[in-house]
C-alpha cells in the first residue's frame, strides 16, 4: 500500500549557490505501528533495490535488516533506489527526495512511500560553515476507491410472503482494492436515486439488504457499494426484474406467457448485441420493462415474463460503430440511385441509404456519411448506427419505403398464447454492399484484386517552405480513401478541381483523411515545419479513413503512394497498423483489426489493469486488413480499462479498450 511523496526543498544564498550543500533523512514508518523505526540518509544511500529496517535508534543510522522494496519484474539494474535529486534556477537550488536506477541515473522519478505517517529532515549548508535544518511530518494516504463489479442484472420471483429480500452481495461480481485485502471490503445496497454515498443506516452500520415488494413488479435500479479500510467508496449500478410467475401478488394475472424473435440483416446474418427492450403493461396496477441483448444469431426471448391478457411492445436499438460496413463505395452506389443510373434493389437498402434520417434519399445523406468516413464524424448526428422493420410489414410502394411510416416495434394489446416470432430485419445505416460485420461468426472479407497507385512527385523541401503536390491515380477507380500521416507538414489549402473539393477531406494536426469518388487527381497545399524529402514526409494509412478503393468494376483495391523524382519511382503502402477495437466500449463481443504489410504470424494479447494477461491468441494473418473478434465470455472476472497489444517478429503496438459487463 503505498503512494507518491513528492518532498522538495529549495535555498538560495548570498555568496555562492554552488557551495550550497543540500542533504536529508528520511524517517520511515514501514510497518504501520506509529514508529518510524526505518531512516533513509542521503549521504549515505542504500544499495538498489534496498531499505534497512529498524536502523533509526543506530548510531549514524547503520545497519538494520535489509528489505527489497520494488517487486517490478525488471533487470537489476532498472530497480530502483533512493537518491538525491538537484536542480539549479537563477539563485535558487531545489533537492528532491527521489527514486532513479543504474541503467539510466539522470532520470528520476517521485518515490512510492507505505501508507502512514512519516518525517523528513532537511539539512542545508553554505561554504561558511553555517547549517539550517528544515524538518516536518507528512502523512501518505490512501485516496484510491476500490473497484466493485456488479453483475449484469438479476431475474427474482416474489415469495408468498409478497416480497423479496435481497443482499449486497447478491449482485456482486467481483470487488478489488490497491491496499485494503478483498476479505476486508464492506459493501452496502439502495435503491438508486435514494441517497448519496455509502449507505448505511442511523449507527452508521452498512445497509447490506434492500427489498421488494409486490408494488416493485418489473425492473428495478439498484447501486451497489463496496468502501475500504480508509474510507474511500465507489459503486456500480445494476438492475433487477421482480416477478410475479407463481401468482402470490394479489393484483398479479397469474400465469404468464413468453416473447421471443431474432434480428436478421436483408442477407439472413444474425444481428448480435442488439438491445431488445420489452414494455409490459399493466400488470396490477404496475408496468414491467425489461431488455436482452440478442446472440450471435440475432435470436432474443422474454421467457414466460408477460402475463395473460396484458398487452406489450418489443423495440429493438444498436448505435454502435457506425463506420462499421460505411465506405466510399456506397456513396458512389446512393449517388448512381439518386441520378436514376442504377437505383438500390429494395426499400431496405433505401432506408439505409437515409443517412439523415430525413425520409428521402439526396445528396446530403452522402455528405453526412462521407464526414463519418473522413473521421468528422464519430457517428451520424441525426441517425442511430442501426434501424429495424418488422419483418411482416409489407411496403405499400417498395420503391418508395418513406411513403408511409413503417414499424420500428411490434406491439400486441392481448397477449393470449407465446409469441415466439417477433422478428425483424436490421438495417445497417449507411452499407450499401452489406459489408457490414453483424455478429463475430462473419469475418471482414478484405479480398483484394491488386493495388491503385496515386503517383506524387518527391523532392527535397526546406522548412518553412509552402508548396503544392498533386496526386493522381494511374488509372480509372469509382472511388477511393485513405488517412495520409504528415510527418512535419501541415495542410494549408486544398484545390478545388473537377469532382472534387474541401468536402472530400479531413484535415487533422497529423493526418488529411480523403474520400473520393469520380476524380482521378486532387491537389493539396502544405507548409513544411522541418527540412525533408517528401516521400520520409507523407504516408499511406487506415488509422483513421481504412485505405481502399475500388475498381470500375467494383472489385476492391489497397491503396499506396508512388513517389516519383523523374528518374525512379517508390511504392509505399500502408504499413505495420493496429487499429481501435469497434465497438468500444463493448459488453459481448469486440473486434480488433490490424493491418500487416506481409503474410506473417502475429500474437495479440489483453491484459488487465495491473498486466494480467487475460486473452491470447496467436496465428498466421494474410497480408493487409486482419481483424480478430474478442469475446467477453474469455476474459472472466475482468471489468473496466484493458490493454491490448499486437506482436509480429518485426513490429508490435498497444491500445486501450473498455469492456463493461
Amino acid at each position: 500500500c503505498e503512494g507518491p511523496a513528492d518532498l522538495t526543498i529549495t535555498a538560495s544564498d548570498a555568496c555562492s549557490l554552488a557551495n550550497v550543500d543540500i542533504r536529508y533523512l528520511l524517517f520511515l514508518d514501514l510497518n504501520g505501528d506509529g514508529v518510524m523505526e526505518t531512516v533513509i540518509n542521503s549521504n549515505n544511500l542504500p544499495p538498489v533495490n534496498t531499505v534497512f529496517f529498524g536502523n533509526a535508534l543506530n548510531a549514524n543510522y547503520a545497519g538494520g535488516t535489509p528489505y527489497a522494496f520494488d517487486e517490478r519484474a525488471v533487470p537489476f539494474n532498472q530497480k530502483y533506489r533512493f537518491a538525491l535529486q538537484l536542480t539549479t534556477s537563477g539563485v535558487n537550488k531545489t533537492a528532491h527526495v527521489a527514486w532513479n536506477t543504474t541503467a539510466s541515473q539522470s532520470t528520476y522519478v517521485v518515490p512510492e512511500l507505505p501508507y502512514g505517517t512519516h518525517k523528513i529532515k532537511w539539512y542545508v549548508g553554505d561554504g561558511c560553515g553555517n547549517e539550517a535544518t528544515c524538518e516536518y511530518t507528512f502523512v501518505v494516504k490512501d485516496c484510491k476507491a476500490p473497484t466493485v463489479v456488479c453483475l449484469n442484472g438479476l431475474s427474482v420471483n416474489i415469495m408468498p410472503t409478497q416480497m423479496i429480500q435481497l443482499w449486497a452481495t447478491d449482485f456482486l461480481q467481483y470487488g478489488e482494492d490497491n491496499c485494503t485485502p478483498t476479505a476486508q471490503l464492506k459493501y452496502g445496497i439502495r435503491r438508486s436515486g435514494t441517497g448519496t454515498g455509502f449507505p448505511v443506516d442511523a449507527q452508521g452500520n452498512p445497509i447490506t439488504n434492500v427489498l421488494f415488494t409486490c408494488a416493485d413488479l418489473g425492473t428495478q435500479a439498484v447501486e451497489l457499494w463496496a468502501i475500504d479500510a480508509a474510507g474511500n467508496a465507489d459503486y456500480c449500478e445494476t438492475f433487477v426484474v421482480v416477478q410475479d410467475n407463481n401468482g402470490n401478488c394479489p393484483n398479479s394475472s397469474g400465469p404468464n406467457a413468453s416473447v421471443a424473435g431474432t434480428l436478421k440483416t436483408e442477407a439472413a446474418a444474425g444481428l448480435e448485441e442488439a438491445n431488445v427492450q420489452l414494455d409490459v403493461s399493466p400488470i396490477g396496477a404496475n408496468s414491467l420493462s425489461s431488455f436482452k441483448l440478442s446472440n450471435s444469431t440475432g435470436g432474443y426471448m422474454f421467457g414466460n415474463m408477460v402475463p395473460l391478457y396484458s398487452s406489450y411492445t418489443v423495440t429493438p436499438s444498436k448505435d454502435d460503430n457506425h463506420l462499421n460496413g460505411v465506405s466510399t463505395y456506397d456513396l458512389v452506389l446512393i449517388s448512381r440511385h439518386i441520378l436514376g443510373l442504377e437505383p438500390l434493389t429494395s426499400p431496405y437498402k433505401m432506408i439505409a441509404a437515409d443517412a439523415n434520417k430525413s425520409g428521402s434519399i439526396t445528396t446530403f445523406d452522402i455528405v453526412e456519411l462521407r464526414k463519418l468516413i473522413l473521421g468528422i464524424y464519430q457517428e451520424l448526428p441525426n441517425n442511430t448506427s442501426w434501424r429495424f422493420v418488422d419483418k411482416t410489414f409489407t411496403f405499400p410502394n417498395p420503391n418508395n419505403p418513406f411513403q408511409t411510416l413503417f414499424p420500428e416495434n411490434k406491439s400486441l394489446a392481448s397477449i393470449e398464447t407465446n409469441m415466439l416470432s417477433e422478428d425483424f430485419v436490421a438495417v445497417k445505416i449507411g452499407d450499401m454492399n452489406g459489408s457490414a460485420l453483424a455478429n463475430a461468426q462473419q469475418s471482414a472479407e478484405d479480398r483484394t484484386t491488386g493495388t491503385l497507385l496515386i503517383d506524387v512527385d518527391d523532392r527535397q523541401v526546406q522548412a518553412g517552405e509552402t508548396f503544392a503536390l498533386t496526386f493522381k491515380t494511374a488509372e480509372a477507380a469509382q472511388a477511393y480513401q485513405f488517412t495520409l500521416n504528415l510527418n512535419g507538414l501541415t495542410v494549408t489549402e486544398i484545390e478545388k478541381g473537377e469532382k472534387v473539393d474541401d468536402s472530400n477531406f479531413g484535415v487533422f494536426t497529423d493526418a488529411l483523411t480523403a474520400s473520393v469518388d469520380g476524380a482521378r487527381e486532387f491537389t493539396v497545399h502544405f507548409r513544411a515545419a522541418k527540412a525533408g524529402k517528401i516521400s520520409e514526409m507523407l504516408n499511406v494509412s487506415s488509422q483513421i479513413t481504412k485505405a481502399e478503393a475500388y475498381t470500375v468494376s467494383g472489385d476492391r483495391q489497397e491503396v499506396a503512394l508512388r513517389f516519383n523524382n523523374g528518374q525512379t519511382s517508390t511504392i509505399a503502402g500502408v504499413g505495420f497498423e493496429l487499429y481501435q477495437n469497434q465497438p468500444n466500449p463493448f459488453v459481448g463481443t469486440t473486434f480488433i483489426s490490424f493491418h500487416l504489410p506481409v503474410a506473417t504470424a502475429a500474437t495479440l494479447t489483453v491484459y488487465d489493469e495491473s498486466g494480467r494477461v487475460v486473452f491470447t491468441q496467436q496465428g498466421d494473418f494474410a497480408k493487409g486488413y486482419n481483424s480478430i473478434s474478442v469475446d467477453a465470455a474469455v476474459i472472466p472476472q475482468v471489468t473496466g480499462l484493458l490493454y491490448y497489444k499486437l506482436e509480429t517478429a518485426t513490429n508490435t503496438a498497444t491500445k486501450k479498450m473498455i469492456l463493461v459487463k
